[in-house]
């Protein structure tokens, strides 16, 4: 995207203080827009046109002794407040990131890796109700990155109240959730061992735990996610496959599923530098309980959700065309409520 504006902040890094001080640093902004229009197959679109904007701010700055900071704001559609995070580079001690809560830390950077053109194959018009991993990612956490060492990076995310709302500076946040702390770890290889055909590898893991303190949610056990998956880059050709899990604790309760189990893989082609076409699985398959062992609820259709999206995106300098195809089976967890969709979408980048 194109640089807005360009003004001084030199109190970015105010709050580091006590570490060192901070040079003039940089802040800019940058924008876009998504248009798209999307038809539902045998049923009823209603409004089929939607508009989304974006605008980003970033901020940049040196302390004294070499370390970077960097400052990211986000405003999503409306004007709204998305998310801000804050990354501090140390050199060859990695980084630690404090993040507002904005869906890019721990297991929930993994919760979907497959190549595609445009979107993850549940983001492209219908999401069919999966449940993905997310563990510390969706509440207020700091995260940890190992600087790369043969290829691997890892990263340890800690969040002090999982599903609390975002606080504040010089305030404190009160969990109703029920949960209580919550621990992510997860890797990233690339084993290139030197070699060029090993280049585009990379392979991927992750764990997350969240305690449980209050039975009264329904949950007794502390939950667990975890992720594992693997893509691989070879020429113009993006392949990829992987697999998930959460229990989310609930086993007293017998009418409660509680044990969900995705698997992905996608392939994506880029026909030239502009033109890339795609295809992504991703099911979402739950069991568990009463409605894992009997009763009608057994039927296997009332416990697997089926996404699949061809794509296709075309860019034309600040502008790209996108078009999905999706395919939903037993839409929401319902047998037999399969759904298909045409989404269209033109993205302005300012």
């Amino acid at each position: 995207m194109n640089k807005l504006t360009k003004v001084g902040c030199s109190a970015l890094c105010g709050s580091l203080a006590a570490i060192a001080s901070a040079n003039a640093g940089t802040l800019s902004a940058t924008g876009g827009a998504d248009l798209t229009f999307t038809s539902l197959q045998g049923q009823a679109t209603g409004q089929p046109i939607g508009m989304g904007s974006n605008i980003n701010f970033k901020g940049s700055g040196e302390l004294d002794n070499g370390w970077l900071v960097d400052l990211t704001i986000a405003e999503g559609n409306s004007g709204a407040f998305s998310a801000a995070n804050v990354t501090v580079t140390m050199g060859g001690l990695g980084k630690i990131n404090i993040n507002h809560g904005n869906s890019g830390n721990g297991v929930q950077a993994m919760d979907d890796k497959m190549p595609t053109a445009w979107e993850e194959a549940w983001g492209a018009g219908l999401s069919g109700g999966i449940k993905l991993v997310v563990g510390s990612g969706t509440s207020q956490n700091i995260m940890y990155s190992s600087p790369k060492v043969l290829g691997t990076e890892v990263t340890l995310t800690y969040a002090a109240a999982y599903g609390a709302s975002d606080v504040a500076d010089k305030a404190t946040g009160v969990s109703g959730t029920g949960a209580g702390r919550s621990y992510d770890a997860t890797v990233n290889i690339n084993p290139s061992l030197g070699t060029e055909i090993l280049s585009g590898l990379n392979l991927f893991g992750g764990a997350s735990t969240i305690e449980t303190y209050n039975n009264s949610t329904g949950a007794e056990h502390d939950q667990y996610q975890g992720v594992t998956g693997v893509t691989y880059d070879i020429g113009p050709i993006s392949l990829g496959a992987q697999v998930s899990a959460i229990f989310d604790g609930e086993t007293s309760q017998l009418l409660y599923y509680h044990t969900y189990k995705n698997t992905a893989y996608g392939i994506a082609f880029n026909i030239n530098d502009d033109f890339s076409v795609s295809y992504g699985k991703h099911d979402s398959y739950k069991k568990g309980g009463n409605n894992h062992w009997s009763g009608s609820a057994n039927s296997k259709n009332d416990r697997l959700v089926e996404v699949m999206s061809w794509q296709a995106a075309y860019t034309m300098g600040g502008a790209s065309l996108r078009i999905a195809e999706t395919e939903v089976k037993n839409n929401l967890w319902s047998a037999g409520s399969d759904l298909n969709a045409t989404t269209v979408s033109l993205g302005l980048a300012f």
